[in-house]
This record gives C-alpha cells, structure tokens and sequence, in this order.
C-alpha cells in the first residue's frame, strides 16, 4: 500500500509541472528511437548478410568427410561422400529438414578464344540445389536445368575476365582424380551473382553428372543441408551428431564458414554499443538536469515533509520512482515512434553504396525486432533510474532548517 501511494504521489509531482516532464519524456523517446533506429539498420543488415551466405553458399549446414576443410583442399578426392547413402536418409526424415544438396568441389582452368583464368568450380545438381541458392541471383541468361547439361553458370567477375557472355563456348581444363588432365567445352547459360564480388570472381558452376565425368569421380564432397528456420541450425546439429558416426561424417554449421559475417558482426556489434553508451549518457545528463531542478523548487516542500516526520529513505524513494515514470513513458513512447519511423524508412528505403566486398549497392531497410525493442525500453528506465539517484540523495539529504528558510 505504501508503493501504491508513493507512486500515486509520484504522478501528481510530475503532473505539477507538465512541460518539464513532457521535456524529459520526449528527450528520453527520442534517445530510444535513434538507438532502434541505428540497431535496427544494423539488425537488418545482419539478417540480409545471414540469409544471403546461407542461400547461396553454405547452406544452413553442411556434411562433409572429418578434416575435410583442414586438408581437402590440397587434395579434396580423397574426402569423398557416396552418392547415396543410409546417412542421406537419416538426415531427411530429420525435423526441420528443408532440402539436401550434394556438390562437388573442384579447380582449374577457364578458357574462351585467347584469355585463360583459374576458376574454382562446383557441381551441383540444379533442381535438389535450387532451395540452396535462392540468393543467387542470375544476371543474364538463365539457370542450370539439369544434372547431366552440358552448360555452366559463370560467376559475373569470372565471366567479365573471360570476355564471355551467354551462348559462348568455354573450355574447362582440370587434373582429374586420376592424376591424368580432363577437359571439357562447355556453353555458358548464364551468369550469376551473389553478396560476394570475390566468390564471383572466380566462382562458376557446371551440372554434377558432367563434374564427375570431367574429374572421373563418383560421389560429391559435401551434402548442403537447408533447414526450415535459421534459429534451428545448433539443433539440428545436434540431433545428427548423435545419429551419424563421427569417424565418417563431420556436420559444419554455416556460423563455421562464414568467417566475413562473423568479423562484420563483431564489428558492428560494438559500433551499436558506443551508440547505446552515448545515447544513455545524453539521457542521464538530461534527466539528472531535469530532476535537480525540480527539488531545488520544492525545497520548502522537502523541508515542510521532513519537518512532519517524512522519512529521508521515503523521500529518495518518491524522486527515483518520478524519474523511474519518466523513463518508462519515454521508453514506450520511443519505441512506438521508432516502429512507425522504421515502417516508413523500410518502405522508402535507404540508398546505400556498395559495401567493401561487393559490386552493387542496396536498399538499406530498418529491422526492429522483438528482442531491440525490448532493449530500448530497458535502456530508457536504467537512464533514467541512474540519472535520479543524486537528485533523489540530495533531496534525502537536505537540513530541515535551511530548506524551511529557502524561500525567505
């Protein structure tokens, strides 16, 4: 019953001045709505790196011989899967199970007329890929349309170094598993892109029946898995590792191989916190202001409170509750304002030139997420429960003489 009424009185107090708490309301929103609104940036950017690095390289995971990343690289035929298995059937009666693509991996040489460029090749199958790489994005021409085609899809760096545009013939030059060299002429039926200028500048992608013919091997070097939902991916690999033995199976989540996200995360992860740091440190000063000002008003009224019996606990409590009301206000109205905001930004779209690592710019959008917001809401009340402690101690803190003679 005490709470209830210091908090009742704790309204009536902010109620007595409306400016000044409308004030420090709007200045404790606007503080929460540029956090959301440059987290959010961030967010969404996180989510278009994630998605993209998933769907059009590694997939939500990927199954592969043990050190196959270690060491296939110098000779990756000696880390081969089957073609099909009993392990391919344990992974797609799983839950959450979206798709399993095999590719083969492979290097060598690209030719067209005079211009020769090293490549490095995948073989896939083009309809059990086609979940993999929703976001890789074909430029001209058109995709794979079966295992055994005799075409190729070039990445759009590797296809400009070559001089090569859709309908051309290049010669792909290899050493097979054998040790022996293999070639094969191909035509180009597209040209794709993805997030990636630099897997484009090299990267192309031949039918797996044709891969192997040209490598004279059987099998692939890695199961592409793609699940259902991103957030299941420990889950889900969890649940294999328990099912399929170790000794010949080794299950790579994509948070593995995406070494650029992963320092991109890093990175703008700590950008936010300085932003979250200013932000709050604005907000304290602000609201610390804000309330230092009201108990140099109510002085006399301090001192009347104290006079009459009021303890001095009480008194601090009634300041930190006030500014404890203004940073709930604020939060919640920030983050109303910052949804609206984000909405409108995210329709329009923000123009953003490329960004290191990639040819092409975007339209940059805001992402609030559940978990932002709720961060902007804690970010308002810690401020401001922080920014009335010293006005709230010195409230407690004050002579009852001197503050009974202030006015006089």
């Amino acid at each position: 019953m005490s709470l209830i009424a210091d908090f009742r009185l704790a309204v009536r107090n902010l109620r007595r001045n409306t400016r000044r708490t409308l004030v420090a309301t709007v200045t404790v929103a606007c503080g929460i709505v540029a956090f959301l609104l440059a987290g959010g940036f961030i967010a969404w950017i996180f989510e278009q790196m994630r998605e993209s690095a998933i769907h059009s390289q590694f997939g939500h995971l990927q199954i592969v011989r043990p050190a196959y990343f270690e060491k296939g690289i110098a000779d990756p035929y000696a880390f081969l899967l089957p073609d099909a298995s009993e392990a391919q059937k344990t992974i797609e009666t799983m839950p959450g199970f979206r798709s399993l693509s095999p590719r083969l991996s492979f290097s060598g040489l690209s030719s067209h007329g005079e211009t020769t460029i090293p490549f490095v090749g995948e073989g896939i199958d083009p309809v059990r890929d086609r979940p993999v790489s929703t976001h890789v994005n074909i430029e001209s021409g058109r995709d794979l349309a079966a295992a055994d085609e005799n075409a190729v899809l070039l990445g759009e760096g590797l296809a400009r170094s070559l001089g090569a545009k859709v309908g051309d013939d290049v010669v792909l030059l290899v050493t097979s598993a054998t040790g022996s060299p293999g070639a094969v002429e191909v035509k180009v039926a597209g040209v794709f892109s993805t997030s990636s200028q630099e897997y484009d500048d090299t990267a192309l992608r031949l039918p797996l029946k044709v891969a192997r013919k040209l490598v004279k091997v059987a099998g692939a070097t890695s199961w592409v898995v793609v699940l259902d939902k991103t957030g299941s991916t420990d889950a889900s690999r969890r649940y294999l590792a328990s099912r399929l033995p170790a000794s010949s199976f080794e299950i790579v989540p994509w948070t593995a191989l995406a070494d650029f996200y992963n320092k991109t995360v890093v990175l703008f992860s700590k950008q936010v916190n300085v932003v979250k740091i200013l932000i709050g440190i604005i907000i304290v000063l602000t609201i610390s202001n804000t309330q230092m000002m009201s108990v140099l008003e109510r002085t006399t009224e301090i001192g009347t409170s104290l006079a009459i019996g009021v303890r001095r606990n009480t008194l601090m409590r009634m300041f930190v509750i006030e500014g404890l009301l203004v940073g709930v206000g604020g939060g919640i109205l920030g983050v109303l304002l910052g949804g609206i905001l984000a909405e409108g930004i995210s329709a329009v779209g923000i123009p953003m030139p490329p960004p290191p690592g990639m040819a092409r710019g975007f339209l940059g959008e805001i992402l609030i997420t559940p978990g932002l917001a709720v961060e902007g809401l804690a970010l308002a009340v810690i401020t401001t429960l922080l920014a009335s402690l010293l006005p709230a101690w010195k409230a407690g803190r004050m002579n009852i003489v001197d503050a009974l003679r202030h006015n006089q």
